[in-house]
């Protein structure tokens, strides 16, 4: 790995530190180097507040050695004025030596735009370093700007013999340390997605509770409306989407979507996208999950299995056949991670 790379893989570690509390930000780390030693670093921390390189300029002490000195950052500095002014004008203003950007941004408002500010204040620009990985990174980011709806992750818990539930009454299927891990995925990821059955059978409340973090996005798929208003789902502990075929409108942390059966899926995307989610757990019973693999519409499939749970009857799992890309033992369950190709 040359130096380039080591200071790139050290902004997407400081990156991660933010993972979950950015949205509808990407995630960013900076470092700045003189002379092969790091006097600076940062990363953003959340939405509406500095960018990391910012964050990385305010950190180093000696600012006089900045007109000598590297700055090495993930995603391609922004060039547009947001909340916060385009950091590729900082950069020029302060006049780096050179800068080191591990992926471009395909954002529309900055591709581009941001390494060509810098070139033509005629400061060194180099990018595509670890590019692969600080695609990985902000994979939320990049899909949401470039499908033009979220990151999709399905997710389910299954016994041994394949059911999600004994005699289609809620059965806990997983252990305690993997419920920690199902915890850190809520929040991790921007917003989470049941179905009415799931609400009606479980009384989910959708937050997170067994680890640090910010509780995502609730959203209900209720045509009818049939979820009880003094459920746990409607509770204030999130925002949450109501999608249904009746009703529309917003009070307090709850809005009300209308949406049809018809063209469902693609319609579901379109809302997503226009309310800015860029992540979405897809935790809704049989049903809802058979749609988005039927569609093969996601990203990313993580099965639970619960290897010596027998339960004989119930709900069936959901049909999927993909090659896995990795696995997990926590204690006697097991987590199946695949990757859409």
């Amino acid at each position: 790995m040359n130096n380039d790379e080591l200071y790139i893989k050290r902004c997407i570690e400081l990156a991660q530190k933010a993972l979950g509390k950015t949205y509808p930000n990407p995630l960013v780390g900076s470092v700045i180097v003189y002379k092969g030693e790091i006097i600076g670093e940062g990363y953003h921390h959340k939405a509406g507040e500095n960018h990391a390189e910012i964050n990385a300029i305010n950190s180093v002490k000696d600012k006089t050695l900045i007109p000598e000195s590297t700055i090495y950052v993930s995603l391609e500095p922004c060039a547009h004025y947001g909340k916060t002014p385009p950091c590729a004008l900082k950069i020029k203003e302060l006049g780096f030596k050179k800068v080191v950007i591990g992926a471009m941004d395909s954002h529309d408002k900055v591709n581009g735009k941001g390494k060509k500010i810098i070139q033509d204040a005629g400061i060194e620009a180099v990018s595509g370093i670890l590019e692969n990985k600080c695609i990985e990174l902000n994979k939320r980011f990049f899909t949401y700007h470039e499908k033009k709806r979220p990151y999709i992750i399905l997710k389910w818990a299954e016994s041994g013999d394949g059911f999600l539930d004994k005699d289609f009454k809620p059965t806990a299927v997983s252990n305690a340390l993997v419920n920690q891990f199902v915890h850190q995925l809520r929040a991790n990821e921007h917003a989470i997605l049941v179905g009415t059955q799931t609400a009606l059978n479980d009384n989910p409340s959708l937050t997170v509770r067994n680890v640090e973090g910010i509780n995502p996005i609730r959203i209900l798929i209720d045509f009818d409306l049939k979820v009880p208003d003094d459920f746990k789902i409607y509770n204030n502990e999130a925002r949450t989407l109501v999608l249904n075929s009746s009703k529309e409108g917003a009070q307090e942390h709850i809005q009300f979507i209308k949406i049809k059966k018809e063209n469902f899926l693609s319609d579901l995307m379109e809302i997503l996208y226009n309310e800015q989610i860029q992540s979405i757990i897809i935790e809704g019973g049989r049903f809802t999950l058979q749609q988005f693999i039927d569609a093969d519409l996601w990203d990313e499939v993580i099965i639970i299995k619960n290897e010596n749970l027998e339960l004989r009857n119930g709900t069936k799992a959901p049909e999927f056949n993909h090659s896995v890309n990795k696995t997990e033992s926590y204690r006697d369950n097991t987590i199946s991670f695949y990757k859409s190709k």
